[in-house]
């Protein structure tokens, strides 16, 4: 997707931008000369994955825009508020507002321990919800004002919840700020929406944590980055309220063919699919999802998410 130039100048505070689709999104709107906050705790490298807020700060001016690399917990009030007012003082303002951090177990109830329950819960829903909340006052005086949670629509399948209850939850809670914040501001011309990936997404992390062959079944996070700009390049009294998949953002751009995105492009029809998508509660256990293979791929799916997450 080419980039247009409509976020020149525009001020965005993205969350957990320092690897991943975090990175994609700050790095796309960079090439616009965007202002970009980087909020995220990677300031110091890790052993094996690459990033930090200060490297990604080098890519983005490389390309063309501005950062503004600020060490925040999401978790912290506190940490978060200065986050904010250091962009103000150097921006002037904040447009656009990209909650991607996020934390991931995938364990039934019984082995969730609550130290990791409040880590999701504080990261995915409270974390979204203060950040929203602080930026606010400045999105109120944007005449381009978004809130962008990477989340997935709300599927009440009993399916998304029974194998990882607090994490479906935990996610949802995301969604849900989605759902109020879209009806709460209407009136305030700020776009609220959600974006989630169709199928897997390969990262670092992933590469890391999971297994590298799961990367020939994967797609690159260069297609949530190029849905997220064509969301964000939009007037923001045109589209709020939505919770959009990354391909279904592009093919109404007129992006019909997105091979392009996938690690191994010969496997783009043997995708794993993403969690939470709109299947039916009644296909799951179906002989017809079976014999698709549809079924088979979310298990696998979960199955790599679930060792990814026992080795964090």
């Amino acid at each position: 997707m080419q980039n247009t130039g409509k976020l020149a100048g525009i001020t965005l505070f993205i969350t957990g931008a320092s690897r991943g689709i975090g990175r994609a999104i700050a790095l796309k709107a960079a090439r616009d000369g965007a202002n970009i906050v980087l909020a995220a705790k990677t300031a110091e490298p890790h052993s094996k994955l690459p990033g930090t807020i200060y490297t990604v700060a080098a890519e983005i001016e490389a390309a063309g825009g501005k950062a503004l690399p600020c060490i925040v917990d999401v978790r912290s009030e506190e940490a978060v508020r200065s986050a904010v007012q250091k962009a103000v003082q150097k921006f002037g303002g904040i447009d656009i507002v990209v909650n991607n951090a996020s934390a991931i177990s995938l364990t039934p109830t019984e082995e969730t321990d609550m130290k990791r329950y409040d880590l999701m819960h504080n990261i995915n829903t409270r974390g979204t919800f203060v950040v929203s909340k602080e930026c606010l006052p400045y999105l109120r005086k944007s005449k381009h004002a978004h809130i962008l949670n990477i989340s997935p629509p709300l599927n009440m399948a009993p399916h998304w919840f029974s194998n990882h209850v607090a994490y479906t939850m935990a996610k949802y809670g995301m969604s849900m700020c989605v759902l109020g914040m879209a009806k709460e501001l209407e009136g305030a011309n700020i776009a609220v929406n959600a974006l989630w990936p169709r199928t897997a997404i390969y990262t670092s992390a992933m590469e890391m944590l999971a297994d590298k062959a799961s990367y020939g079944f994967s797609r690159k996070p260069e297609i949530m980055a190029d849905a997220a700009y064509a969301i964000l390049s939009k007037d923001s009294r045109s589209l709020s309220g939505k919770f959009l998949i990354d391909d279904e953002v592009l093919k109404e751009e007129g992006i019909a063919d997105v091979k392009q995105y996938a690690c191994m492009p010969e496997n783009a029809d043997k995708l794993m699919p993403d969690f939470f998508l709109d299947v039916p509660a009644s296909a799951f256990a179906t002989e017809k999802m079976q014999n698709t293979g549809d079924l088979e791929k979310t298990k696998k799916s979960e199955k790599l998410l679930a060792k990814q997450n026992a080795k964090l």
